[in-house]
């Protein structure tokens, strides 16, 4: 696997686990909490965007 590759699974990672935890927000953690969950789902999709942003210029 080169380098492309690598930041391509770990985009789709980082997407799953956004999902994920922010479907826990929704459906499980409907206090405060949530916030919390949704903000950090929200910066698991950020990261997401940057590791794609990558692919191609390393």
């Amino acid at each position: 696997m080169n380098k492309n590759t690598v930041l391509a699974w770990a985009t789709g990672i980082m997407i799953i686990m956004g999902i994920l935890i922010i479907g826990l927000a929704i459906y499980k953690y409907d206090d405060v909490a949530g916030w919390g969950f949704a903000a950090v789902g929200i910066g698991f999709f950020a990261n997401a965007w940057v590791f794609n942003a990558l692919k191609g210029r390393m």
